[in-house]
């Protein structure tokens, strides 16, 4: 049930995307303003996710999920009954708050109920999940838009959400002692613009528009204060274990070599789910339906293969299993640069299907290999870690190749060179830049080892606990 649950919530993280167009006619608003119905998700998932790691050590599981899934299904009806932008804008906020919840809660739960020996096969079912939900969505929202209102997005989704809160809340546990500390109020008001702002600012940096590059940029600034000062007080609060989002993480090695892949891979992951549809509908002519079923295929391989994967990482651990799909995912990147306004459609899909083979052997065994080590203490902050990052390396990589694309095209229209060739010549600077960055994957992963055993809880002082019913 906790896999259902996800499928929707991250279904729905990109299930609006096509629907922008749409909705700015709808309620006569700018492009720029419609994009923050993107850019709120994105935010309010940035500034939630760090609480995560608090809520899973102190409330149980049952309590958790209800509040995820309540506030995603709350969201997800006030959004199919919006009125205006600004409502609409609201329910983006609350169902962003469940969806941040909810990823942590399946991470933390799989490392709570499941052996390390066998968590690559589980952890490859989560993969299902964040592999085929995303590439379904922008297909899914193409065909309901074709001959539905744009309202049906939100209510296709909403029995299903319902249905996985009422059996979801009924099989889950009830309770158990968890640790009881007071929230730190300090620790809540400093990651609010330090993981908000480095989001927005990410997302923000690449712009054309010169005010929105300066926001963007004093955003940044701003963000790299507050998550320095955020830093410190966890370290300190952490002593009595008071921190918001534990640190202790990063002293494990295999985690912090994790992360890094992952960020990496979100970042040329991001990438190419911008820059390839964008190719598509921009150079190609394509329209939106029909760019969601060519990436369609690439999204089901993935899916499809990723419980064969955690099997085989449990079997032979992570390098095997990552360097492999590290260099295929660097040659296809690198082949992607080759793509202009002649390349045969067949050509585009099989590469892209490529590319998610590619992706499947990355994800499932970074996921299992970061977590493993984790002592129980530290496996909620843990996912709550890798939960932020996995949203920083998506800001990052779109900020930083749709910025790279934007200028390459500018540099070949100043050239000479026609508008299709230019744009083309401008996807081609930024699927270079993902290949680059690709290849970090392969060096990471070769520092990986297999290790299935749990450190044991560090010796820190005994919180007090109580029994939550």
């Amino acid at each position: 049930m906790l896999l259902v649950s996800a499928f929707v919530v991250i279904l729905n993280e990109t299930i609006m995307n096509v629907a922008l167009p749409r909705l700015m006619h709808e309620f006569n608003v700018s492009g720029s303003a419609i994009q923050w119905l993107a850019t709120a998700f994105m935010l309010t998932m940035a500034v939630v996710i760090p609480a995560t790691g608090y809520l899973l050590t102190r409330l149980p599981l049952r309590r958790v999920f209800i509040l995820a899934m309540g506030l995603f299904s709350a969201g997800t009806l006030l959004a199919g009954l919006a009125p205006g932008f600004e409502i609409l804008l609201a329910a983006r906020v609350v169902q962003a708050s469940g969806t941040a919840i909810m990823m942590p809660l399946l991470m933390t739960t799989i490392l709570d109920l499941v052996p390390a020996h066998r968590r690559g096969a589980v952890m490859g079912n989560v993969s299902i999940v964040i592999s085929v939900a995303p590439a379904i969505g922008p297909t899914l929202s193409g065909v309901i838009l074709h001959s539905l209102s744009w309202r049906f997005i939100f209510l296709f989704v909403l029995p299903v959400a319902i249905a996985a809160l009422i059996v979801g809340s009924r099989l889950l546990p009830t309770g158990s002692k968890r640790a009881s500390s007071r929230l730190s109020i300090p620790s809540v008001l400093l990651s609010v613009p330090a993981f908000g702002g480095l989001v927005y600012g990410l997302s923000g940096i690449g712009s054309p528009d010169a005010q929105t590059h300066q926001i963007a940029l004093a955003a940044l600034a701003l963000s790299f204060v507050s998550l320095l000062g955020f830093v410190l007080l966890q370290l300190r609060l952490q002593r009595s274990n008071g921190a918001l989002l534990d640190m202790r993480p990063f002293v494990h090695r295999q985690f912090t070599l994790a992360l890094a892949l992952m960020v990496m891979a979100m970042v040329a992951l991001f990438g190419v789910i911008i820059l390839l549809p964008m190719y598509l509908q921009n150079v190609r002519g394509l329209d939106t339906l029909t760019t969601g079923l060519l990436m369609l295929p690439g999204g089901l391989v993935m899916g499809l293969l990723a419980p064969w994967v955690g099997k085989l990482f449990d079997k032979v651990g992570p390098r095997p299993v990552l360097i492999p799909g590290g260099l295929l995912l660097s040659a296809i990147l690198f082949a992607y640069t080759q793509l202009d306004e002649n390349t045969l459609l067949v050509a585009i899909v099989g590469l892209h299907v490529l590319m998610s083979i590619a992706l499947a052997f990355i994800f499932t065994p970074a996921f299992t290999a970061g977590l493993n080590p984790m002592p129980h203490s530290m496996q909620a902050h843990g996912a709550a870690l890798l939960s932020i990052l996995q949203q920083l390396g998506g800001a990052a990589g779109t900020a930083l190749l749709v910025g790279v694309m934007s200028a390459g095209t500018l540099a070949a229209a100043a050239a000479g060179k026609s508008a299709i060739a230019a744009q083309a010549s401008g996807f081609s600077n930024g699927f270079l830049v993902a290949a680059i960055v690709s290849l970090g994957i392969v060096a990471i992963a070769a520092f990986m080892t297999h290790d299935t055993t749990a450190a044991k809880d560090e010796q820190v002082p005994e919180p007090a606990t109580q029994s939550v019913h």
